[in-house]
């Protein structure tokens, strides 16, 4: 369908259904959540009008249109953040202005773009980065996907989504910077790179080493957080990097398997933020080392919790592996080009290795809170939470399920590559057989264990927890510090204590940079003729030079 203003094709219709999917679930989950949190009609009036803004980027024809509602978008935000019942106007500060700044450069891009077009149609642009005034075309893409990029919570414009998943309501974080903000950022930054702009050799590595490099360093700050939402947030921004990545290796099986990514990581990485929501409801706290236990309290949540964290590692037969197998197609199939290889393998090596340490960090998370025992003097729970609650989660998990099993016959079918033709894969991989074994494992496994059970039970002793005559709720392990020594290498003790100071967060460093601006002024504004008259004739002295010159 097209109209002058707004388009409907193979790129946006499946963004636009899986927007109204999630704004149905998070209305239904903040039944229940904002209860007696006194926010009323008000919350769900951002919340309906970020779904109907959100629609509007993504079917919007014209760059204009497109930078209002991208725009209003961070106006509800930042409304949304702070219907918390704590003081986060910091936070809301902070992200209003990370995404505000970036939304003024996407505002010149598209500035540069109507000089070199002539037109704000979206369908009628088409620009070489190496055409004629190429300095031009370069400063309008990379001016509009630094926007995309922020939005999405790539580095280094991520440190919003961490600081807003801690402190943010649950249903904020789970539609916003884990949903929604995903799916705007990435189908923006694949609209520019395939339709908008024909990228040349620099642009596309540059895109891949910032995808390789959120993955790493986002995951490395993941595994050693003590809070379950700030360690969800970081990995929020590490699976941006798989996105980034795929689109950045130009061919077309990983720009599918990037766009497949956004699809799957909205999916599962809601699915884990309502999961600590219930967490948070349940227990009243989401600290780590406070948690234990909840798994046969809370079933239905562990479920989901456990489908989402295998989705999200990469494991089969989940989405989560589907999408990240056909982006490191993408890079194998970019090695056969036989330029910038090195580049290449460390980025599939980052992209491999982040899957690993993103598995470890949930192995923490689900031990830590659903698996070890629970603190010494914790009230024992039962019951789940309400089902408007648990029933997002369970649904969610099952297109986890789906999404995997039957990703050919699904969503690669109707979805992805409608949108990317050209799409070839390198070999084969059976979701619906691989299943099956593993569901034949499983059951073996089982199996095996009702034999054993039969022997009758010779003796049954408390758990060994290091120490004689320890007591076992004083020493228990509850995998909050499983990864603690990593902070103490001495390749990376440096420099995870200068992420903890602020030192790779572009907003702490800006506004250092602007203070340190104005308390300068403020020092030669200092209220004394004398010092006036020096300036004053020190600026005499420069516009004679001028002038006379």
């Amino acid at each position: 369908m097209y109209y002058p203003w707004f388009k409907l094709d193979s790129l946006n219709g499946f963004i636009v259904l899986a927007i109204a999917l999630f704004s149905v679930l998070i209305l239904i989950y903040s039944w229940r959540f904002m209860k007696g949190r006194g926010q009323g009609l008000r919350y769900y009036t951002y919340i309906i009008l970020t779904a109907a803004s959100s629609i509007g980027v993504v079917l919007s024809n014209n760059l204009i249109l497109l930078a209002i509602l991208w725009g209003f978008l961070g106006l509800t935000l930042y409304l949304l953040i702070n219907t918390a019942k704590d003081d986060v106007s910091s936070t809301a500060k902070k992200t209003l202005i990370i995404i505000g700044g970036t939304d003024a450069l996407m505002l010149l891009g598209i500035g540069i773009i109507y000089y070199i077009s002539g037109t704000m149609q979206i369908d009628k642009i088409r620009i070489a980065l190496d055409g004629n005034l190429q300095f031009l075309p370069i400063a309008a893409y990379l001016c509009i996907a630094v926007a995309c990029l922020a939005k999405a919570g790539a580095m280094p414009f991520h440190t919003w989504v961490p600081d807003c998943a801690e402190k943010a309501p649950v249903p904020v974080v789970a539609y916003l910077p884990a949903s929604l903000d995903k799916l705007l950022g990435i189908y923006l930054l694949a609209r520019l790179s395939l339709d908008l702009f024909i990228l040349n050799q620099a642009i596309n590595i540059f895109l891949m080493v910032i995808g390789a490099f959120t993955i790493i360093a986002a995951v490395m700050m993941a595994l050693v957080q003590h809070n379950m939402k700030r360690l969800l947030g970081y990995h929020a921004v590490s699976q941006v990097g798989y996105m980034v990545l795929g689109i950045g290796t130009g061919v077309p099986i990983g720009i599918a398997g990037g766009l497949f990514h956004m699809l799957n990581n909205s999916i599962y990485k809601q699915a884990l933020f309502l999961g600590a929501g219930n967490v948070e409801q349940k227990t009243g706290t989401t600290e780590l080392d406070k948690l234990g236990g909840l798994s046969k309290a809370m079933p239905l949540t562990y479920i989901s919790c456990l489908v989402a964290s295998l989705a999200i590692s990469g494991i089969p037969p989940f989405n989560g592996f589907v999408s990240k197998w056909m982006i490191y197609q993408g890079l194998i199939e970019r090695l056969s080009f036989g330029k910038g290889n090195l580049i290449l393998i460390l980025c599939l090596a980052a992209a491999m290795c982040g899957s690993g340490l993103t598995l470890a960090s949930f192995m923490k998370l689900l031990h830590a809170t659903f698996l070890g025992q629970q603190p010494s003097g914790a009230k024992k729970r039962s019951g789940e939470v309400p089902w408007q609650m648990w029933l997002p989660c369970v649904v969610l998990a099952v297109i986890c399920v789906l999404f995997g099993v039957f990703a050919n016959q699904l969503p690669l079918k109707y979805f992805i590559l409608p949108a990317v033709g050209g799409v070839s894969f390198i070999g084969s991989w059976y979701a619906g057989l691989s299943t099956l074994l593993i569901i034949i494992g499983l059951l073996l496994g089982i199996f095996i264990f009702k034999l054993k059970a039969i022997k009758p039970v010779i003796r049954q002793d408390a758990s060994f927890v290091g120490a004689e005559g320890a007591e076992l709720g004083k020493n228990r392990v509850s995998g909050t510090e499983f990864y603690n020594t990593i902070k103490e290498l001495p390749v990376l003790k440096g420099i995870y204590a200068k992420a903890e100071k602020g030192y790779f967060d572009i907003y702490e460093q800006g506004k250092s940079l602007v203070f340190g601006i104005g308390r300068f002024f403020q020092y030669l504004h200092n209220g004394v003729l004398p010092t006036y008259l020096v300036w004053t004739l020190l600026g005499m002295i420069a516009l004679f030079f001028v002038l006379m010159k």
